[in-house]
């Protein structure tokens, strides 16, 4: 029941941060969604670092770790608004930018968490 407190405590955090974050003004004439994907690159480096923090620290209390990575980490990343906004940009008949913005997301994440890692190893 802790770890459930725990992780919800997080999703909090992460939740109220991802509304923050998606309250700063960036706009662009094409409709790239530039805030999601680098709401999405940053949680990824986040909890790559929190992750690696973690291995190399074992005394840290797991569900501490819990709360950051699910809790924190989960309520900030948007993974169902990068669905939904993908499948708008092929609706909507831009399908280049929205293979652009798949690639580029998903690649950038995959980087982003190595990067965690490897500042703190």
């Amino acid at each position: 029941m802790m770890d459930c407190i725990a992780v919800g405590f997080g999703g909090m955090i992460g939740s109220i941060l991802r509304y923050l974050a998606g309250k700063i003004p960036v706009s662009g004439t094409s409709g790239f969604p530039y805030k999601t994907m680098a709401i999405n690159i940053a949680g990824s480096f986040v909890l790559g670092l929190i992750s690696a923090w973690a291995a190399k620290n074992p005394e840290v209390s797991p569900r501490l770790v819990l709360m950051l990575k699910v809790g924190v980490c989960g309520g900030f990343t948007t993974f169902s608004t990068f669905a939904y906004e993908s499948n708008t940009l092929f609706t909507g008949g831009k399908t280049g930018l929205a293979l652009l913005y798949i690639l580029v997301s998903v690649s950038m994440g995959i980087l982003a968490v190595y990067g965690g890692q490897q500042l703190i190893h």
